[in-house]
């Protein structure tokens, strides 16, 4: 691997905590969110530890020169068929580098991959750049509402790639 170039590894030891860190720190930081939302990020990750399914279940971890960038997870959905995209993160120094296009393109492979019919995420409004990466993807917003949620009003919305080709 060349000096610079970002390397896409699954889940490893010490990942989980930076991603419940990196979550609560840029979140808090950049949006206002409270303590509850690491609560939820450290039991998404406990969760996916303890009950991964290895046929369908997939993390990546991106790395560059020794310090990790982001992730993405692509875990089962509520539903047979369903995949869902989780902890979609990109470090703040790694925004604009197409590493999240990187990521996303991993995600939706992966479950296109896995024969699953249709991958969905929950998000915020807020996140616009997110959004606007899974327009381009082919996601279609599907849920939009108003909420209260880790100490501050936000727009939650729910996003859907529909995998298989009628």
């Amino acid at each position: 691997m060349a000096d610079g170039e970002i390397e896409l590894r699954d889940l490893g030891v010490g990942d989980a905590g930076w991603l419940i860190q990196q979550h609560a720190e840029l979140y808090h930081r950049d949006e206002g969110f409270d303590a509850s939302f690491e609560s939820l990020v450290a039991r998404i990750l406990a969760d996916y530890i303890e009950t991964r399914d290895a046929d369908c279940e997939r993390a990546w971890i991106a790395w560059r020169g020794g310090e990790r960038l982001g992730s993405i997870f692509c875990v089962k959905g509520p539903e047979p068929g369903l995949a869902k995209l989780r902890l979609f993160l990109i470090r703040p120094e790694a925004r604009g580098t197409g590493l999240g296009k990187r990521l996303l393109a991993e995600c939706i492979a992966y479950a296109r991959a896995k024969g699953c019919r249709a991958l969905i995420l929950w998000t915020h409004e807020s996140h616009r750049a997110a959004c606007a990466l899974y327009e381009k993807a082919g996601f279609t917003l599907v849920r939009s509402e108003p909420v209260h949620s880790f100490g501050v009003d936000l727009v939650e919305q729910e996003w859907r790639l529909d995998l298989v080709r009628v």
